[in-house]
């Protein structure tokens, strides 16, 4: 590709996402997704949290419906194809077939923010973070989790 544009998604939020670092300067979106917000109900705080993320990335926003909200953004840029970083969600691979359909999409992988030893239940993240925590502080391993904590162990 001789110019993408970038598709930027909640699950890199950062500076440090491989799209952004592989093709600085190249147009760049974000869309909330209407229907992933109203069917999972993402709070308002939630909703929040991932618009600071994204004030702090050049990006342009949207809203609706993100394959065609990505395509038609790349049609504005005269994009020749797509770039995006990998995500684990199924949606997301719905959302790359058809975008793909239309562009080109090349799909980085990002550097893990922790390398764990098992697949993980990625359902919540406090069952990852609770994996994840000792390795990335150095505490310990993260084959034996810690024991939950009572309530007044809090």
């Amino acid at each position: 590709m001789l110019k993408p544009v970038l598709w930027i998604h909640g699950e890199a939020l950062g500076p440090a996402n491989p799209a952004l670092v592989a093709h600085p300067g190249a147009p760049a979106v974000f869309v909330f997704d209407r229907e992933l917000i109203e069917t999972q109900r993402l709070s308002l705080k939630r909703l929040g949290f991932i618009y600071e993320c994204l004030l702090e990335l050049p990006v342009t926003l949207r809203h609706g419906d993100v394959a065609l909200e990505v395509l038609s953004f790349a049609r504005r840029h005269g994009a020749d194809g797509v770039v995006t970083s990998a995500a684990v969600d199924p949606r997301f691979g719905l959302l790359r077939e058809q975008i793909a359909a239309q562009l080109p999409l090349q799909v980085l992988e990002p550097e893990p923010f922790v390398v764990l030893p098992e697949p993980l239940d990625l359902r919540r993240f406090s069952r990852y973070w609770r994996r994840a925590e000792p390795v990335l502080w150095g505490k310990g391993s993260a084959a034996a989790p810690p024991a939950p904590a009572r309530r007044w162990d809090r």
